[in-house]
């Protein structure tokens, strides 16, 4: 690009900047020098290939989405929390916003993960251990309970039984009177990656990808503010996947649910803006940054080329980040707090939208209120102290962070070729169903773990406290436990819910949604009025499954 147009460039960035809002604070260094909120080539420079760069808030977004960084809006602290009951959960999300926390974020016990009620018996001994158990539209009044819901973002990690719970969390929040319409957050929903890393899912890729286009429907013409897709890579890179694979499977997987809005009519302009992204920021530093970086670049370029998308908006990948749990260590724990730290920044100087920062205990189990709290701290720190909210990517025009950034664009294309080459028709949807059909992701993700074990038993790869510098003078760390009383509770609590119900209503709602199931209808309304009865998550998995049979994940050697 030539000096002429890198200046036209940044005269579109200053007018930008210039009717953007800022927030009022001190954008200076700790010694007090100014410092301006963009850098890039000096007047005069020709820098060849700058329009890969460009500036904040410009195609191809390389540098953000917006032309005044974190100077306009810091990133949303989400931390992510659910354990035991609804009740207990709730105590920890009001300590969360008391404590300066952004939004919430729902993590799910494994029985609800994979729709089962707690008095399932496949349920036992699972209940509350992972996150929260919620068995109804009764325990989401409950988790939300003297929180409002319209005015709090609220994002849901769970995928299997995504659109049911989702109902449940309408519900709530029209039992608390809140304009449903005006709500805001994301739920995950993301079925690729479940059949690709995570395995929980309930019923075979067409039967989820049906539910998954109608809630695309119902939020865009009832709920716009509200994403209902959150777009996962972080369950590929903790199953041991590259951050190359990561990044290339995530996007390919946006890019079959950008297929699957469109073949149902859907205006892509309309639509796209309510797609997100969840990533992983692991522990090496300027790699994940140029990931970041890169899936920006990759989703403009293709949402606008490939897919048609006209609307700025649509072209915008909006990620939210978690530290990398498989990074964590059960030796030495107390260094799980640096390395959190390290993810986290990589995050932020990446431009990550909302982050989610783990916990030092949770290698061993779910987090106590005091590393909940350190952890909470690790982000404010960043945002307060640091003074990387001052510029907008502060690592643009680095030699090696663009060099890097550029790699790992290459080597995402190769992989969206190859999944292109594996379908039927060339579209990546297909290519994506044949690549989970054949085991193809999982063998490459295996693949990729099994190499960099054996570079940390070689020791060429090193963890500190595991493979070197093992001495330590740390003490064993007390850890938060679940009692089975709250199993025994749930399920008591359950059975009293059931009991006060009109069966005869719960039953002809049940049958209800599957008649609609069986036509081409949106089965949203259906599925929210069996909720309003009290219908459980468990009994509307159960009649869909008798409905659609299950998924069984085929045997591989």
């Amino acid at each position: 690009m030539d000096a002429e147009e890198i200046a036209a460039g940044r005269a579109r960035w200053q007018a930008r900047y210039d009717a953007a809002r800022k927030r009022d604070a001190d954008f200076t260094t700790l010694s007090g020098m100014p410092v301006e909120p963009v850098y890039g080539p000096p007047p005069g420079a020709d820098v060849p290939g700058f329009e890969r760069v460009g500036w904040p808030g410009e195609y191809p977004y390389t540098r953000g989405l917006y032309p005044t960084g974190y100077r306009g809006r810091t990133w949303t602290i989400r931390q992510f929390a659910g354990f035991g009951n609804a009740q207990q959960t709730n105590e920890r999300y009001k300590l969360i916003l008391g404590a300066g926390g952004g939004g919430l974020s729902v993590a799910f016990d494994m029985p609800t993960l994979m729709g089962r009620d707690s008095d399932d018996a496949q349920a036992l001994g699972e209940v509350g251990h992972c996150g929260v158990a919620i068995d109804s539209a009764a325990d989401m009044d409950e988790l939300f309970d003297g929180i409002d819901l319209a005015s709090v973002t609220t994002s849901m990690t769970i995928s299997g039984p995504a659109v049911p719970v989702f109902c449940m969390y309408l519900v709530a929040a029209e039992r608390q009177g809140a304009d449903l319409s005006k709500l805001d957050g994301t739920l995950q929903t993301d079925i690729f990656k479940e059949y690709i890393a995570q395995k929980e899912w309930l019923f075979e890729p067409e039967p989820h990808l049906r539910l998954i286009g109608d809630l695309m429907e119902y939020c865009a013409r009832e709920i716009p503010r509200y994403k209902p897709l959150s777009v996962s890579g972080y369950h590929i890179r903790e199953a041991g996947s590259t951050a190359a694979q990561e990044l290339a499977y995530t996007l390919a997987d946006g890019f079959g649910y950008v297929e699957l809005g469109l073949s149902r009519g859907l205006d892509i302009n309309t639509f796209a803006p309510g797609l997100s992204f969840f990533f992983d920021s692991h522990v090496d530093f300027f790699e994940e940054i140029a990931k970041f970086r890169a899936a920006r670049r990759i989703w403009a370029r293709w949402l606008r080329d490939v897919y048609g998308a006209t609307d700025e908006r649509a072209l915008w990948l909006r990620f939210h980040t978690q530290t990398a749990g498989v990074s964590l260590t059960a030796q030495q724990p107390v260094n799980n707090v640096v390395r959190t730290a390290v993810e986290a920044l990589a995050a932020v100087l990446g431009g990550t939208n909302s982050l989610h920062t783990n916990a030092l205990d949770e290698t061993l189990a779910l987090p106590t209120d005091e590393s909940a709290e350190i952890a909470l701290r690790t982000q404010q720190v960043l945002m307060e102290e640091t003074g990387v909210t001052n510029v907008a990517d502060p690592l643009g025009g680095s030699w090696y962070v663009e060099a890097l950034t550029d790699a790992i664009e290459a080597e995402a294309e190769k992989t969206f070729e190859r999944i292109r080459e594996l379908g039927s028709d060339g579209t990546i949807t297909s290519g994506i169903l044949r690549g989970i059909e054949d085991g193809w992701f999982t063998a490459a993700i295996a693949d990729s773990a099994f190499t960099y074990q054996r570079a940390l038993e070689k020791g060429e790869k090193k963890i500190v406290g595991v493979n070197v510098h093992t001495s330590t003078t740390a003490k064993e760390l007390e850890i938060l436990r679940i009692s089975h009383e709250v199993e025994i509770e749930q399920k008591a609590l359950l059975g009293r819910r059931k009991a006060a119900r009109d069966e005869a209503v719960v039953e002809a709602a049940l049958k209800r949604m599957v008649d609609v199931a069986r036509t081409g209808d949106n089965m949203i309304p259906a599925m929210l009025d069996a909720v309003r009865v009290e219908a459980t998550l468990g009994e509307i998995c159960g009649v869909l499954k008798d409905e659609w049979g299950i998924y069984r994940e085929p045997a591989r050697f």
